[in-house]
């Protein structure tokens, strides 16, 4: 495959582009509330779950987000691009890089210090978590349409309301902020190392497709290289420096850098692009499914198979959302969950507002009829659909996440 040159080769009909990668993300945003809604059902079908550590197999909800990693990947080439094009510096760029991923470790590591937060604590769980949630939009608010000086208010309480919230922290075994701890990143965490190390690949490499696919093997191989047992001699460094996910983690976004050089290339109406991301996609699938009985397809151990099987599903994903929306010029399907696409970071944070108030307002359950079997999943469907309406008049009203 040639090398593609990040400032020398253009952007084909960008504008269609943009809403097969948007509307992949929001169907994957949807997807991802009704999955994480699960654990309010009774009777849910054991291919909808994630799937057992010791198990050789994938549940829809171990798809997920690996998807959403891919995603990641999909934007990269354009999001620097049009940065670039406003005269950012590869030294700017880095630095752009770098604040989006702190943000998003910041939020990891306070979603991952929830799961330890005492029931006992002075200050209750849902409160402390609504206000923690609440101290991310307020420093994270899109503030564009703000007036500057009190868009710095809003981020200074924002800090200081988190700030607050770490002093204020109670585990079972110790309080105060050197009770939170890195135990893992957390979604949000896991995202932002993916997207810091593929966006870094793709930044200092100059977008070349080859160095793209050469990352992509050497993640996918540290992967293997790992599972394997070839870098047990490393445990000892491990809990202080390690590769995000054994390597799986930023195999994906780059997957879907790949996949993005591909089309930009080809662009839609070439077959030439049909036919390379079907091969791709055919490679992926094959590499994972032929190496599975070595070391089997978990999401929780993150092995080689599921992280290819993931990435050449969603690849595939998105030649479908480019033949819907480009071929086709079937949009109008996708607008209802818009927002998911658009504000998606405000989309994922909603629920944890919503959970919390149901604890703190001692909101009894649904009866058991909503919440089992088909009715149950039709009600997780329809609660995540909710979310997104609810995203999308939050949008309209200049209320959405952006980092």
């Amino acid at each position: 495959m040639s090398t593609i040159p990040l400032n020398t080769t253009p952007l084909k009909d960008s504008t269609p582009r943009l809403v097969a990668i948007d509307a992949l993300r929001a169907v994957v945003m949807v997807l991802m509330i009704f999955v994480n809604d699960l654990w309010t059902l009774t009777g849910v079908p054991s291919w909808l779950e994630h799937a057992p550590g010791d198990a050789n197999y994938m549940g829809l909800a171990d798809v997920v987000f690996p998807a959403f990693l891919f995603i990641v990947g999909l934007s990269v080439p354009y999001a620097i691009q049009s940065r670039r094009k406003k005269g950012d510096t590869d030294l700017q760029l880095f630095f752009h890089i770098s604040s989006r991923t702190i943000a998003l470790l910041v939020m990891g590591f306070f979603h991952v210090n929830m799961e330890s937060y005492s029931e006992t604590a002075s200050l209750s769980k849902p409160v402390w978590q609504i206000l923690v949630t609440i101290g991310f939009f307020l420093i994270w608010l899109d503030y564009t349409s703000y007036k500057p000086a009190l868009s710095k208010a809003l981020k200074a309480i924002g800090v200081l309301l988190l700030v607050g919230m770490a002093i204020l922290f109670e585990s079972d075994e110790a309080n105060g902020i050197l009770a939170m701890k890195v135990q893992w990143w957390g979604i949000l965490g896991l995202i932002g190392w993916a997207y810091f190390i593929s966006s870094c690949v793709f930044l200092f490499s100059s977008g070349k497709l080859t160095l793209q696919i050469g990352a992509f093997v050497f993640f996918l191989l540290f992967s293997v290289a790992n599972n394997l047992g070839w870098l047990d001699f490393l445990n000892g460094i491990r809990p202080y420096i390690w590769i995000a996910g054994d390597g799986s983690m930023p195999a994906l976004p780059l997957a879907g850098i790949i996949t993005a050089l591909l089309y930009r290339q080809y662009g839609s109406k070439n077959s030439r692009f049909w036919i390379s991301i079907l091969v791709f996609s055919a490679v992926l699938l094959l590499f994972g499914l032929l190496s599975s009985p070595v070391w089997g397809i978990s999401k929780i151990r993150a092995t080689p198979s599921w992280t290819s099987i993931c990435a050449g599903i969603t690849a595939l994903t998105f030649a479908l959302m480019v033949y819907l929306t480009e071929i086709l010029n079937q949009r109008k399907w996708y607008l209802p969950i818009k927002a998911a696409g658009t504000s998606t970071l405000t989309c994922y944070l909603l629920p944890y507002i919503h959970y919390a108030l149901l604890t703190l307002l001692s909101i009894p359950q649904l009866p058991a009829f909503f919440r089992t079997g088909e009715v149950g999943l039709l009600k997780s469907l329809i609660y995540a659909l909710i979310i997104v309406m609810i995203t999308g008049l939050l949008e309209k009203r200049k209320i959405r996440l952006k980092i």
